[in-house]
């Protein structure tokens, strides 16, 4: 009789290890990648997201943290994520050359500001691109970060947008930022970010854009005087996780990551202002030129050509956006 109890308590033990833990009876470990310093927002809310999900599964599942680009380019990362050598990686619009519908997270000029971004990204219109990101790239949004805007940054003294043609300017490895700059008269170049700082050093490139923090984080203040506000871009970026490496989790794990995925949320969001404010004035104390510019003057080239800029399935989600309340 002992030994039935004894067997019978064994299968049990079994069975609630094979749940919590998945099919092979052990603990994971998820590698996630980002291009930020350890500095940055998106770092911290990484380590807050690691600790979070240790805490929720009782340490059977670590999230490992690899920034600076430590594991290549961005388009590097997702491809990783996608064979299954990685499991998370932070990204943006670049997923539109997977999810044509990621281009809308990242479009000119489309999100008048903060609260229209979160009104759009937190309603239908965000769960459709989140939807043909998972369909299409196999990666499950799981948290985003709000980002400030993008802004141009170069040494050259640019009084309008005349002043852009021929500037050579390092773009993300994205169609919708290519044909952008090259409607305002620049050359674009897609470029890793990593190679960005080189590549200005050396004035094979002679600008780039992206958000102050980013600016900042990067050290681009170093070798770049000049930021022009263009605000060209509001948008965001997600913690994405493979949709196999997900799905590979026991249901307990997958809601300890989905718990966690809201904390990290709450807490990116809490953080945020104080972010942007700070990295700003980071570049000043750095001796970086914050130059307004007359953004009606961008959005009067860049808005005609919206729709050649955009596939047909592109620009039709692009009007709901214009016109959401």
């Amino acid at each position: 009789m002992r030994r039935i109890l004894n067997l019978v308590l064994f299968l049990f033990i079994a069975t609630i290890s094979f749940s919590f833990f998945g099919s092979k009876g052990k603990s994971v470990e998820w590698k996630l990648g980002h291009n930020a310093n350890t500095d940055h927002i998106w770092h911290e809310t990484a380590v807050k997201f690691s600790e979070i999900v240790d805490e929720k599964t009782d340490g059977k599942l670590k999230v490992k943290i690899f920034p600076n680009g430590q594991l290549g380019s961005e388009t590097d990362m997702i491809n990783s994520v996608r064979l299954g050598t990685l499991d998370m990686v932070l990204t943006g619009e670049t997923l539109q050359n997977w999810a044509p519908k990621a281009a809308l997270m990242a479009v000119p000029y489309a999100f008048r500001d903060l609260d229209h971004m979160n009104t759009v990204l937190n309603g239908p219109i965000g769960e459709e691109i989140k939807t043909n990101i998972q369909a299409n790239a196999g990666l499950i949004p799981l948290y985003y970060h709000e980002r400030a805007p993008r802004n141009l940054t170069t040494n050259r003294d640019i009084k309008s947008v005349e002043d852009l043609k021929g500037l050579i300017i390092r773009v993300p490895d994205v169609p919708i930022f290519v044909k952008t700059w090259e409607v305002l008269g620049a050359k674009p170049t897609p470029m890793s970010l990593q190679e960005v700082f080189t590549s200005l050093q050396q004035n094979t490139i002679h600008a780039q854009e992206n958000p102050y923090d980013l600016v900042y984080s990067l050290g681009f203040y170093e070798v770049q005087k000049n930021a022009y506000e263009t605000e060209h871009v509001i948008q965001w970026i997600y913690a994405t996780v493979g949709e196999k490496q997900f799905n590979k989790l026991s249901p307990e794990m997958q809601k300890a990551v989905l718990e966690a995925s809201e904390e990290a949320q709450i807490y990116a969001q809490g953080k945020f202002k104080d972010f942007v404010v700070t990295a700003k004035q980071n570049l000043i104390d750095k001796g970086m030129k914050i130059i307004p510019v007359n953004k009606e003057e961008y959005q009067n080239k860049i808005m005609p050509e919206m729709q050649k800029i955009l596939t047909p399935e592109q620009y039709e989600l692009y009007l709901k956006i214009v016109e959401t309340k």
